[in-house]
């Protein structure tokens, strides 16, 4: 009994002790843009904000260019991930219901795709964005960003796909389905979980990244976010708080994100493919 007690609240307190670790900077991050400036450079740390503020964070929304930058993020952020979600429902589909010559070194190069860091290609990519004359340009980066999701979202899905019972696109072609109609209408319902968990990942990887736009975008009026939170300074050194404000709204639409596609995505893969 003791055995079975220990076994039971162990895997618990660890669990509780890994989510106060990442969840603390997230808190202190928050709890800091609203403290006063004297909390904030308090040698005392000040856990939680006495008499909470809103001037850092007025100070961050009214800096120059910020609802640009906002129009900027969402505009590369949203378009990046929805063209690599077409490439890569298509590209799955065909690596996880198809043989052809080839298919699994496509799967290898991917693979390795994946695996390359990116910050490694930016002197490349400038090179080549400065030949084409697009610097300062959002297409470039639209185009960056989708290749740089493109792998992780095609072997994501490929594991999806393959999941989904092939008895049940065949018994739609021999109702009378064509092959795209099984496809829109079987398989596609069933891949939300896949997409869902794809497009997160790809929102969250496109909207942090930071290298990128610091090479290829110099004009204020071409840049992202991640630059935004960059740019609170004085002459006395950083302002936190402003910083901290912007982390903060910086976020928001992340955590958003996130508890919306979480909702939606509970469920089995095929919890619904027997009904009418």
């Amino acid at each position: 009994m003791r055995s079975s007690f220990a076994g039971r609240v162990w895997p618990g307190a660890a669990a509780v002790v890994l989510f106060a670790v990442f969840a603390f900077p997230v808190y202190w991050m928050f709890a800091t843009a609203f403290k006063a400036n004297k909390d904030i450079v308090s040698d005392t740390p000040v856990w939680f904000p006495a008499s909470p503020t809103f001037e850092h964070f007025e100070r961050a929304v009214h800096a120059d260019g910020f609802w640009t930058l906002v129009g900027n993020s969402f505009t590369v952020t949203l378009v990046a991930v929805a063209l690599s979600l077409v490439i890569a429902l298509f590209a799955s589909f065909a690596i996880a219901r198809m043989r052809f010559k080839g298919r699994k070194s496509f799967v290898l190069v991917m693979m390795m795709a994946q695996m390359a860091p990116w910050e490694v290609m930016v002197i490349a990519y400038y090179l080549i964005v400065r030949d084409a004359e697009m610097l300062n340009s959002l297409l470039p980066l639209i185009v960056i960003y989708t290749v740089m999701v493109l792998p992780f979202t095609v072997l994501t899905l490929r594991g999806y796909v393959a999941a989904v019972p092939r008895e049940l696109e065949e018994s739609a072609m021999v109702d009378g389905c064509t092959r795209a109609q099984a496809f829109r209408r079987v398989i596609f319902p069933l891949l939300a979980p896949g997409l869902m968990a794809t497009s997160l990942f790809g929102f969250i990887t496109v909207w942090n990244e930071f290298p990128m736009v610091l090479i290829l975008n110099k004009e204020p009026a071409s840049q992202t976010l991640p630059l935004w939170i960059t740019s609170f300074r004085t002459t006395f050194g950083d302002d936190w708080g402003a910083t901290m404000a912007a982390s903060s709204l910086f976020a928001v639409p992340i955590l958003i994100l996130f508890v919306i596609l979480q909702r939606k995505a509970v469920g089995g893969l095929t919890s619904g493919a027997v009904k009418g």
